[in-house]
């Protein structure tokens, strides 16, 4: 009579029986098994041997001959891959040039910044328990999914018919954004050997880069609209290819635990399939929901803390009790990913990692300076040279050609030597200098106000971020265990989203309350409070002022954007510092 086995594991099979192992307790078919295992791994030198002996000269170029068609299989797999990574990208950036003309068509250009912000929550936060998802349902399965909430997300963002509608679908197209990244980069580590996989990142790169130009292009020509549609179909291809093409197999732990040993009929085979609704529900319970929501609840009460102290002050009830809230919900999720969660997203022993958290903290700081430059210089050539959205995304363009020729240098160099330490210092020394360059070509440091030189420093910071990304993740990829490899990807894109988040909301809340000081003291007369609001909500109202009011509002812009200059300064010098604590291994080819 055959024992009911608790989620069964089929481990070998042949047309009569069906051998199954027990990984609690011992009985002789699961010791003949062990046996004859032992005795296969005894023989392995003495196999080879022999092979090596009946290899014929046509071998070694038969196996030449099947290279290229692997290859160009894997091609077929990381190419639609890519494209999301691209896509995702480019979301984070695309209102940056179209911010404007999106707060003035929505008489809201003050909750712009939010625009970007939801869409960078949810990536954040998301980014993580996609890692853990692809665990546990597998890889293919997951990145459909955020494909499918991703390009969703874009359709209502383009349809949005007010700038909270916009804000909420924004924060919905974050989920799947977050995936697609994330799983990308997960599944190019299980296909992609190690120094060959600096490309991802300069698709990632890329991505960023065009979203700024391409979002202000849109605006001025077809409508800012257009920036989320033409993310569809591209969305939907590149989702259609995966399913097509993408053939890898689950990770271990998608598949249930082995279960007992016996030898049974081959007839018996479908009685101990494990049941599908079970299976799924098991799936389930090993998802960590109580992490996920106390880390979304959690980075949300802090962009709310930071956003109303930046136009309420930083005493008002609501500011305080949301950052009070931030405070006790991120004790909270620390508590739950060591202690209660059974497979936490982001396990502590993974994030505190000697070897892995210079990596973490090198993309949390750069992508925080880079994504406040790239925001707030697009933010000043509006709004205190007059430029429009189109002009502001063309000049953009060189951004793009530095970010992409410092990503294929530091991939070609680190391809052939195999080391990225000092690669990394050097790229975050050069990424300072860029800022340095453009808060001076803005008058910051008393030197004449120059466009060529911000356009200079925009191409010098993108030299050094591409440089530096890329370094960054390759150094995380080098020393995560195999096991881990899928957490830790997940929890470095965490870390580089929530830069983004971090970097533009405190960059936005020094700009507001810079601006709101700067027009209270220098706009005289009646209007003067009238003109402070409307010069807040929408950049077409200059256009509409005097000439001497609008020249007052322009540099009263210049000014509150210096001090985001400041803060970009800041975390690149502490990145250079924090590039000496990175752990360099030799890469395999």
């Amino acid at each position: 009579m055959l024992k009911s086995p608790t989620t069964p594991s089929f481990m070998s099979s042949s047309r009569s029986q069906i051998t199954l192992v027990d990984e609690r307790s011992p009985s002789p078919a699961g010791t003949k098994v062990e046996e004859l295992e032992k005795t296969k791994d005894s023989g392995k030198v003495e196999d080879t041997g022999k092979a090596e002996e009946a290899r014929t000269p046509g071998t070694e170029a038969n196996e030449a001959d099947e290279r290229p068609v692997r290859l160009g299989a894997q091609f077929l797999c990381v190419a639609p891959i890519l494209v999301g990574v691209f896509l995702s990208a480019m979301d984070n950036t695309i209102v940056i040039s179209s911010f404007g003309a999106i707060g003035s068509y929505f008489n809201a250009l003050e909750k712009t910044s939010w625009i970007a912000t939801a869409y960078l929550l949810t990536v954040s936060s998301f980014q993580p328990l996609f890692g853990k998802l692809s665990d546990i349902f597998g890889r293919k399965s997951c990145i459909l999914f955020a494909y499918t909430i991703f390009a969703f997300g874009c359709m209502l963002c383009g349809s949005a018919q007010s700038m909270n509608m916009l804000i909420a679908c924004r924060a919905l197209a974050g989920i799947g954004g977050g995936g697609m990244a994330t799983l990308a980069s997960i599944i190019i580590s299980d296909l992609v050997p190690l120094r060959s996989r600096g490309l991802m990142n300069i698709v990632w790169s890329c991505g960023n880069t065009a979203g700024a130009s391409l979002g202000g292009f849109l605006a001025d020509t077809i409508g800012w609209r257009w920036g989320f549609f033409i993310q569809l179909p591209l969305a939907i291809a590149s989702g259609v290819s995966v399913y097509l093409f993408l053939q890898i197999p689950n990770p271990p732990s998608s598949t249930p635990p082995a279960a007992a040993i016996t030898t049974v009929d081959a007839s018996a085979e479908e009685k101990l399939k494990p049941n599908p609704v079970e299976l799924f529900k098991e799936k389930i319970r090993r998802i960590d929901f109580l992490g996920a929501i106390t880390l979304v609840c959690a980075v949300f009460c802090l962009l709310y803390g930071m956003d109303k102290g930046g136009s309420l002050g930083w005493q008002h009830a609501s500011t305080v009790s949301a950052l009070i809230s931030f405070a006790f919900l991120f004790i909270i999720f620390g508590l739950i990913e060591g202690f209660v969660a059974a497979e936490p997203f982001a396990p502590p022993r993974i994030v505190f990692s000697r070897r892995l958290i210079a990596p973490y903290l090198l993309n949390f700081l750069t992508v925080a300076a880079s994504f406040g430059q790239l925001f707030h210089t697009s933010l000043y050539f509006q709004a205190v040279l007059g430029k429009s959205a189109a002009v502001t995304g063309a000049w953009l363009v060189i951004v793009i050609a530095a970010d992409l020729t410092s990503s294929l240098v530091c991939g070609v160099i680190m391809q052939s030597t195999g080391r990225y330490y000092y690669l990394s210092t050097c790229s975050y020394i050069i990424m300072l200098s860029g800022i340095v360059t453009v808060a001076g070509g803005t008058g910051l440091l008393r030197m004449p106000k120059s466009m060529g030189e911000i356009i200079a420093g925009l191409a010098v910071t993108a030299l050094g971020y591409g440089g530096g990304i890329t370094t960054s993740v390759v150094s995380l990829i080098a020393n995560v265990d195999k096991s881990d490899q899928a957490v830790g990807t997940a929890v470095s894109y965490f870390f580089r989203s929530l830069g983004s988040v971090i970097g533009l909301s405190i960059g936005s809340t020094l700009v507001q309350m810079s601006l709101q000081s700067t027009l209270r003291h220098t706009i005289q007369g009646k209007d003067a409070d009238e003109i402070a609001r409307r010069v807040r909500k929408s950049l077409a109202y200059l256009n509409e002022l005097d000439v001497e009011t609008r020249a007052t509002v322009r540099a009263a812009y210049a000014t509150a954007i210096h001090s985001t200059q400041i803060l970009s300064m800041a975390l690149t010098f502490t990145a250079i510092v924090v590039s000496f604590l990175i752990v360099e291994r030799p890469l395999a080819r």
